[in-house]
């Protein structure tokens, strides 16, 4: 044999499963928002309107999470963005 076999170069093998880790690293600190049903997504809008973080504008039938600024008219759109920024704020804060 003149040199290496190519089908068994295994020189970029760790590279890859660096990167293969880093990748199952990232999916398991992303927030899942599967388990978020409708009636938990009511109970954290509920909870959400007790604490001030969100305000409802009732001539414009929206939600406003004051956070943000940003408006919706569904309460499960909301508890979903809330959980996204949530994590997203929590994410920030772990990297100062």
């Amino acid at each position: 044999m003149s040199g290496p076999d190519i089908h068994d170069d295994t020189t970029d093998d760790h590279e890859r499963f660096e990167r293969e880790l880093l990748a199952q690293d990232r999916d398991t600190r992303r927030v899942s928002t599967a388990d978020l049903d409708d009636e938990t997504a009511h109970d954290l809008v509920r909870e959400l309107l007790d604490t001030g973080t969100v305000t409802p504008v009732v001539d414009e039938r929206v939600l406003v999470h004051e956070p943000s600024g940003t408006a919706f008219e569904s309460m499960w759109q909301l508890a979903i963005f809330h959980e996204g920024w949530t994590a997203a704020v929590d994410a920030g804060e772990g990297d100062e």
